[in-house]
């Protein structure tokens, strides 16, 4: 079972950001947007119903800073609730810290989870084969492409030369390209946050936690803010075929996002997410135990580009979208035999950490082991209209 306290989960700053998040309030059977400041956890929702109409305002992290509201508890007591093993339904528990928005994500914007999508595609899913064919795809392609512009004349140049040695992938496309893979992640609201169970498909046997930086953006294209995000992955279903990457990606419980938004303002920008170092451990109850961590610095194409590539003339979103930035790495560590790699197992602690976002933790189950997905959209505007803040 998870424990997590204010001080677990927290930027290094601490409340010193516009941190704002999602509770469940059973008082009022529905989720409160609020605010997370260092004398407690206030309810907003009188001022923004929804975190949407929070990220539609000019300056969203002014809004918040002077909104007020109810105090619904401290964030110790909220996150201790937050567990579904240990949690009391007649009080508070935190959400995923997003609600209207379009849950989207970048694919292949990392040379290394390039390589490892490459590594899938020529496995077909069995993770026996995959240490052989990392070792010829390097090989053949190399393991840097850090100083490879996608779209460039350069990659123009090597998308040649491999297709001429029948080594092109259609990840290898869109990873250096000039088009940019995004998708659609998962439902609206489907979304778990910090301290639940995240979900893994129970017929897959390969497969991985995905590390990202998720940006929050406005329905004008407006980039206002960032949190965490685990793009849980099949690495055997996507690898079987990339018609299946649906199956791979959307399946109840398997899209973390959390531990809260912070907005950008005089204390935290897009540059601090350019710059970002974002860290993966993995606890498992075998005693297993992974760690990594990357940069966001080593991103192929500048988290603008990428929001530019979602949203535009081709494509709009009245609500915004959260865009997940791609993993920074694929774990690959043995965990049971020589060459077998990595795979989650039941009750897989996972913790996603950045210091200027805090900690994103989340237990693996199976998907249907999984609290259901139950309140969507028309449970949620029937909620706000009842508490007549909508």
């Amino acid at each position: 079972m998870i424990t997590l306290t204010a001080n677990d989960v927290l930027p290094e700053d601490g409340a010193k950001g516009s941190l704002v998040g999602r509770v469940w309030r059973p008082d009022v059977s529905g989720p409160a947007v609020v605010a997370v400041r260092s004398d407690g956890v206030f309810d907003v929702t009188s001022a923004f119903p929804t975190v949407t109409a929070l990220c539609e305002q000019d300056d969203p992290a002014k809004a918040l800073r002077a909104a007020t509201g109810e105090r619904v508890g401290d964030l110790d007591a909220i996150l201790a609730n937050t567990p579904p093993d240990a949690r009391d339904p007649r009080k508070p528990w935190l959400l995923a810290p997003l609600d209207l928005q379009v849950l989207k994500a970048a694919g292949v914007t990392f040379a290394i989870s390039m390589l490892e999508r490459v590594i899938e595609e020529r496995a077909r899913g069995n993770p026996a084969s995959a240490e052989a064919i990392r070792k010829e795809v390097v090989r053949l392609v190399g393991d840097d492409f850090s100083k490879l512009k996608p779209g460039s004349d350069q990659a123009a140049h090597l998308k040649q030369m491999l297709v001429e040695q029948n080594a092109w992938s259609q990840y290898l496309e869109v990873g250096i390209g000039p088009d940019a893979e995004v998708f659609t992640k998962a439902p609206t609201l489907s979304s778990v946050g910090t301290g639940m169970d995240a979900g893994l498909h129970p017929k897959s046997t390969w497969n991985n936690p995905e590390p990202e930086v998720v940006l929050m953006v406005s329905s004008g294209g407006n980039i206002v803010g960032a949190t965490l995000g685990n793009d849980v992955n099949l690495r055997d279903f996507e690898g079987r075929s990339a018609l299946l990457l649906s199956k791979a990606k959307d399946n109840n419980a398997s899209c973390a996002i959390g531990p809260l938004l912070r907005l950008f303002d005089d204390t935290f920008t897009l540059d601090d997410v350019r710059r970002m170092d974002v860290g993966l451990t993995v606890k498992g109850a075998d005693g297993f135990v992974l760690d990594g961590h990357s940069s966001i610095s080593k991103i192929s194409r500048d988290p603008t580009d990428l929001v530019a590539q979602t949203v535009g003339p081709v494509h709009q979103y009245p609500d915004g979208f959260a865009l997940f930035l791609g993993t920074m790495f694929a774990p690959v560590k043995d965990r049971d035999a020589p060459g077998q790699g990595f795979t989650h197992k039941r009750d897989d602690i996972v913790t996603i950490a950045a210091p200027q976002l805090g900690k994103l933790v989340n237990r693996m189950r199976n998907s249907d082991e999984c609290e259901p997905w139950t309140f969507g959209v028309s449970a949620l505007m029937t909620n706000l209209a009842k508490r007549k803040v909508i």
